[in-house]
């Protein structure tokens, strides 16, 4: 099942992407009372019906089946505007999980011998069609990256790797948006550190959707293509087998920290093909692969940038300058 948000004259709703149409829960409910009056109490946003789902799963199924069958709550999706999938409490974010984003870059001491950690906030969140914001006071050297994000569905602390997955509600898609020069510094021996507070976090550096795909819909996470373009031109390609801490390492890592909660967030990386990696002047040495083209600069003002994830969709959006 694909959840979403889209926008309703009464504000954000909750529904289900169901092929070219979404499926408005609560219309359907309305229609055909398909909850329990508790149950239906619970639909109000997307991570109470995260934390909920075990009592509202039939529901959600039947709403669909209804919609087909009778036409209740069943909107054409091109006449929709979909908004983020949710709004996280934290996005606990893994850099440098791929071999071949490491190989491309200035490292950090750690990389590729433990994740990366650092955090976004809900704040950071725009939905699919939302602008990426160029604020030229915070950056000259704004980046895109295509990550896999983690939604969970049931808390945790100290979770094994062999039962993290039972822990993970569903899939969607980030734009990790990077101010690549606040995040990477260099010293006056020509070696690099990073500063990850300015350089991750900021507005609109996480454009989240278009879709929660379920666990059990999207299956193996750790087979999935994942793509970028920017401009209609290919910047990345690989795949989630291609991780050096699979999803279920991630969610172990993260939980060692923190008690993982239902709607948090976990995103896991990106490959190769950033435009950091054509900057000579931070340490990036291109080497790209399977018909990516290198980018001549970074993200500037109309770009068009588009995510995409197997099983899940595509998360497109366009940069604005900040003027």
């Amino acid at each position: 099942m694909k959840i979403v948000n889209f926008q309703s004259q009464s504000g954000a709703r909750v529904g289900v992407l169901d092929g070219e149409f979404v499926v408005d829960v609560l219309a359907a409910h309305q229609a055909g009372s398909v909850f329990t009056p508790e149950n239906a109490a619970l639909l109000g946003n997307t991570v109470s019906v995260i934390a909920h789902w075990q009592a509202l799963r039939t529901g959600f199924e039947q709403a669909v089946k209804n919609s087909q069958l009778h036409g209740a709550g069943r909107l054409n999706s091109q006449a929709v505007r979909l908004l983020a999938p949710m709004i996280p409490s934290s996005i606990l974010c893994s850099g440098s999980n791929y071999l071949s984003h490491n190989a491309e870059k200035a490292n950090a001491d750690i990389s590729g011998k433990e994740p990366e950690f650092f955090i976004k906030t809900g704040d950071c969140v725009v939905g699919p069609g939302a602008e990426i914001v160029l604020d030229r006071i915070l950056t000259q050297k704004l980046d895109g990256e295509v990550e896999l994000a983690v939604v969970i569905g049931k808390s945790g602390r100290h979770i094994p790797k062999e039962k993290a997955l039972e822990h993970v509600f569903g899939y969607t898609i980030v734009n990790d948006v990077t101010a690549r020069d606040r995040q990477v510094r260099k010293r006056p021996d020509g070696s690099f550190w990073y500063e990850l507070g300015r350089g991750k976090f900021f507005d609109s550096s996480a454009p989240l959707g278009p879709c929660i795909t379920t666990a059990d819909e999207l299956g193996d996470p750790q087979d999935l293509m994942v793509r970028s373009w920017v401009n209609g031109e290919l910047r990345q390609i690989s795949s989630t087998s291609q991780m050096i801490w699979s999803v279920a390492q991630l969610v172990h890592f993260f939980s060692v920290n923190v008690t993982l909660r239902p709607g948090m967030v976990i995103i896991t990386g990106t490959p190769s093909g950033t435009a950091w990696s054509t900057d000579a002047e931070l340490g990036g040495k291109w080497s790209g692969t399977d018909g990516m083209v290198p980018a001549t600069g970074y993200l500037k003002d109309g770009d068009r940038i588009v995510c995409e994830i197997d099983r899940i969709g595509r998360l497109d959006n366009t940069v604005r300058e900040l003027r």
